[in-house]
């Protein structure tokens, strides 16, 4: 699988931009190929494309598998161009996800996924997901359950006594005058 985590795409702007920072009003995002940095403001619709995927004949299919099959398809190069004719663009896309719904999947979308491929990959910013093992699983699970037993243990040990009703604590008075 390919990741996208932290890439977005801004309605009405073109491109893609990845998350820098949170600012007060919405975020800060940096342009992909221009580095530029904005601030998008919390009101303007903002899609992560990790979230995104394609209507298919069974399940949905999210849009970082698709890339990878086309990233396996080149072995890592470009797609094909966006600006090709419609033809070429379906042909090509049903060579890489045969059972997409024909319906519902316009070669407008197809466009926007090999241009969105395309910047991804002239930017270096293609990368494979890394898999974890069960091992590293494993390791972290006995981990979180040792800081879980330090934390209880530590606060145990840091309860102040109770004092009684009825007994005052007289630390730090002074007590003066003739008994």
């Amino acid at each position: 699988m390919i990741d996208l985590s932290g890439i977005i795409a801004i309605s009405g702007q073109s491109g893609l931009y990845k998350i820098v920072a949170q600012s007060k009003n919405g975020i800060i995002v940096e342009g992909l190929q221009d580095k530029k940095r904005v601030n998008v403001y919390a009101s303007t619709k903002v899609s992560t494309l990790s979230e995104i995927s394609m209507y298919t004949t069974g399940d949905d299919k999210p849009i970082e598998e698709i890339m990878f099959a086309v990233f396996e398809k080149e072995n890592g190069g470009a797609a094909v161009d966006n600006k090709a004719d419609d033809k070429a663009i379906a042909a090509y896309f049903e060579a890489v996800l045969p059972e997409y719904d024909k319906e519902r999947v316009y070669v407008s979308n197809m466009r926007k996924l090999f241009n969105w491929y395309n910047t991804l990959q002239t930017t270096g910013n293609l990368k494979k997901k890394e898999e974890k093992t069960e091992t590293e699983e494993k390791v972290k699970a006995v981990k979180v359950e040792e800081k879980a037993k330090a934390k209880t243990s530590a606060s145990k040990d840091s309860t102040k006594p109770k004092i009684s009703a009825g007994v005052k604590k007289t630390t730090g008075v002074r007590k003066t005058g003739t008994a």
